[in-house]
C-alpha cells in the first residue's frame, strides 16, 4: 500500500468511493437502483425538477447515485485508479474542489443541452466528476513534460478518446456530462496546479 507519513496517501479518493458505495447499498435496500423513477425520488438529475421546482441540489446529489451495481463498480474503479494519482500530486483540498466542480460542470452542460433540445432524461452517476479528474490529470501531465507518476499524457489522451467513443456509440450515456466534466477539470487544473508546490514528496511504499 502507498503510504504518506504513515497515512493513506489519497484519503479523499477513498472517502469519495466509500460514500458512493454506502449510498448505493443504502438505496438498494429500499428499492431498485436501476429504476429511474426510484432514483429521481432520491436526488437524481432531471432538468424540469431543477428549473421548474427549484431543486438545484440535484446538480450535486446526482453525482453520488448510480444505475445498478455495474455502473457503480465501473465508476469507482476508475475513480480510485485515476483519483489516487491526482490527489497525491495536487493535494486533498484541490482534489476535492476539482471533483465537485467537475461534477457540477458536467451536470450544468448536460442540463443546458437538454433545455435547448427539450429532450429530458433522468441522469445520475459520478462520471462527470471522474472525467474532470482525468482532465485535470491531463493538464498536470502536460505541465510535467508528458508524465505524472506512472501515467503518461498520451495514455490519458487515449483513455479520453476511448471513453468518449464508447459513450457516443452506446445508448443511455450522458456524453455532455462527460465533456462538461472533462473541460471543467482541465480548466480547474490550470488555476489550481502549480508545478513543484502542490505535493509533499515524503512517501513510502510497502
Amino acid at each position: 500500500m502507498l503510504l504518506y507519513k504513515d497515512r493513506i496517501a489519497a484519503p479523499c479518493t477513498i472517502l469519495l468511493a466509500v460514500i458512493n458505495v454506502i449510498v448505493f447499498f443504502a438505496l438498494s435496500w429500499q428499492g431498485m437502483t436501476e429504476d429511474g423513477m426510484f432514483l429521481l425520488g432520491h436526488g437524481a438529475m432531471f432538468v424540469p425538477k431543477v428549473l421548474e421546482d427549484g431543486e438545484y441540489y440535484r446538480l450535486f446529489t446526482s453525482m453520488f447515485l448510480h444505475f445498478g451495481f455495474e455502473h457503480l463498480i465501473n465508476n469507482m474503479v476508475t475513480l480510485v485508479l485515476i483519483g489516487w494519482n491526482l490527489e497525491i500530486e495536487i493535494g486533498r483540498f484541490k482534489f476535492l474542489l476539482i471533483y465537485i466542480l467537475s461534477g457540477l460542470g458536467g451536470n450544468i452542460l448536460s442540463a443546458w443541452y437538454e433545455f435547448r433540445t427539450m429532450d429530458y432524461s433522468i441522469s445520475a452517476g459520478a462520471s462527470g466528476a471522474i472525467f474532470g479528474i482525468i482532465g485535470a490529470l491531463l493538464y498536470v501531465a502536460i505541465r510535467n513534460r508528458g508524465r505524472i507518476g506512472d501515467i503518461s499524457g498520451k495514455g490519458l489522451a487515449f483513455m479520453i478518446i476511448i471513453s468518449l467513443y464508447y459513450g457516443f456509440s452506446s445508448s443511455g450515456v450522458d456524453n455532455l456530462a462527460h465533456i462538461g466534466g472533462l473541460i471543467t477539470g482541465f480548466v480547474s487544473g490550470i488555476f489550481l496546479y502549480w508545478k513543484g508546490n502542490c505535493k509533499d514528496s515524503t512517501f513510502s511504499e510497502s
